[in-house]
């Protein structure tokens, strides 16, 4: 049995920020910063800049279509070790059309998946059932990909979305 837990005094005590928030740039940490230049543009995202200074100073930045979140990777940006950020999600209305938009652009996307318990994806692996949720239940279905450095990104099918959110 699973329980949907309150949010914590903390944050009721305090109650939402005044003034919005936006939350708009994710960075990953690669090795080849021309390789991953070429996988990120295979998935067909908006390809927003790519900068060089005199310093040995590099950014690329990448964004979903349709997401007020970018992508952004380069030389001299993150001490992170490439390959190491897990769990990025990327969220679609149909998990089997991505799935073979993906394979048909060369990504090495897994089968589809959903979690035994029903709730979320687990680390590595775990609990991973082959196939979509039971009656494609929003929230309920995956895939995943790496790019070629090994960052993670779990692709997830939002079909009607809980209320208050986007």
């Amino acid at each position: 049995m699973s329980t949907l837990l309150p949010a914590s005094a903390e944050g009721e005590k305090f109650g939402p920020l005044p003034f919005p928030v936006t939350f708009e740039i994710v960075v990953i940490p690669v090795a080849d910063v021309d390789r991953a230049k070429d996988f990120y543009a295979r998935l067909g995202w908006r390809f927003d800049i790519d900068y060089r200074d005199e310093h040995g100073f590099r950014v690329i930045q990448y964004t979903p279509p349709g997401s007020g979140c970018s992508l952004m990777f380069g030389e001299k940006m993150t001490t992170a070790t490439p390959g190491s950020v897990q769990g990025l999600h990327l969220v679609v209305p149909d998990i089997v059309r991505a799935h073979d938009e993906f394979a048909r652009r060369g990504v090495d996307v897994s089968d589809i998946f959903h979690d035994a318990y029903g709730v979320f994806h687990r680390p590595a692996g775990e609990n991973r059932i082959s196939g979509p949720a039971e009656g494609r239940k929003s929230y309920g279905s995956f895939l995943s990909f790496h790019d070629p450095d090994g960052n993670e990104w779990i692709v997830q099918e939002v079909t009607d979305r809980l209320p208050g959110r986007m």
